[in-house]
């Protein structure tokens, strides 16, 4: 059964930082791309950051310059460094994998089961 599996979050202050993690169990093969969502009450999950296998990565406007995705293949791992963190970026942080391959089985796209994280004094 393959799986990613967060760790990571939290509360930290305005200005603060946090890093999340992800990890995809099972026996992988190949991940195309991974990437983390955020969602907050009443409003559609949005992407935050996004790597691929080749570490071409991509962004949110809102996010750029202050967060940092890494990706670590061998570990078929993500993280997600978080800094000069704003209030608005509360929300529940998902991970995704896209194109993920685990012996004969393909998976389109796989979600963690999400993440909290909260920006407050």
């Amino acid at each position: 059964q393959v799986q990613l599996v967060e760790s990571g979050g939290g509360l930290a202050q305005p200005g603060g930082s946090l890093r999340i993690s992800c990890v995809a169990s099972g026996s992988i093969l190949n991940v195309a791309a991974m990437g983390w969502y955020r969602q907050t009450p009443g409003k559609q999950r949005e992407l935050v950051a996004a790597i691929t296998s080749g570490g071409s990565t991509k962004y949110a406007d809102s996010v750029k310059g202050r967060f940092t995705i890494f990706r670590d293949n061998t570990q078929n791992a993500t993280d997600l460094q978080m800094n000069s963190l704003k209030s608005e970026d509360t929300a529940v942080y998902y991970c995704n994998a896209r194109a993920l391959y685990s012996g004969r089985t393909y998976y389109p796209e796989i979600w963690g089961q999400g993440t909290q994280v909260t920006v407050s004094p």
